[in-house]
């Protein structure tokens, strides 16, 4: 199933109660939520009280992605502040395996994510334990960036391994996706797109949000 998350960083954080209403009358899946802490990635955006802010404003699923070091931390935080997913990332965690089962235990779904010089298989291991793999299609850190292409090879060797075991795997990816190559990416494996200024940025919102979702044909 294709699903669409338009990314707040895009968003006008003036009014993000009304940006989160307006991405879920367009037509979204999910709304996600990058967390930046200063260190893991370059840039430092929000934390739980803006997550908490948003609950009560929109009936989206808040896809809440960890890009901070040490992110068992502040699972906690995130899950009471409302998260529906929770992402956090390999390179990141201190216990991949306890985090996410940390992560689990809050009643949350678990998402793990990679770099794009991280290895697909370095997820492997973990995907009994995760209802979603997101593969950075770009450096994190800043939005507007142009999709990395090798990333794409990376999305694929992990649904072959998904489709190895029998896995029913959401695969998200995040960074430069827009109408114009979200098919190319769909055919590579991937049903989760996160989009920033492709969709906040648009002059309609719906409009590009059923124009990406039309042109997905999932491998």
């Amino acid at each position: 199933m294709v699903k669409i998350s338009p990314s707040i960083l895009s968003a006008d954080f003036s009014i993000l109660g009304e940006e989160a209403r307006r991405m879920e009358v367009a037509g979204a899946d999910l709304l996600h939520i990058d967390v930046m802490d200063g260190h893991f990635v370059p840039n430092i955006t929000i934390g739980a009280p803006v997550v908490k802010s948003l609950r009560p404003r929109t009936k989206l699923p808040l896809d809440v992605h960890l890009m901070i070091e040490h992110p068992e931390q502040y699972i906690g935080d995130f899950a009471a502040a409302g998260a529906d997913i929770i992402t956090i990332h390999e390179e990141a965690a201190d216990d991949v395996a306890a985090a996410l089962a940390l992560i689990r235990s809050k009643g949350v779904a678990a998402s793990l994510s990679i770099k794009p010089k991280t290895p697909a298989k370095a997820v492997f291991p973990y995907l009994d334990d995760v209802s979603m793999i997101l593969v950075m299609t770009v450096e994190p850190g800043f939005g507007g960036q142009a999709l990395i292409e090798d990333t794409l090879l990376k999305v694929q060797e992990i649904r072959r391994e998904c489709v190895r075991r029998g896995l029913e795997m959401d695969i998200q990816v995040d960074g430069g996706i827009s109408p114009a190559n979200i098919g190319r990416v769909a055919a590579c494996g991937a049903n989760v797109f996160v989009a920033g200024s492709a969709v906040f940025g648009a002059k309609d919102a719906a409009a590009a949000i059923a124009q990406m979702r039309a042109q997905c044909v999932i491998s």
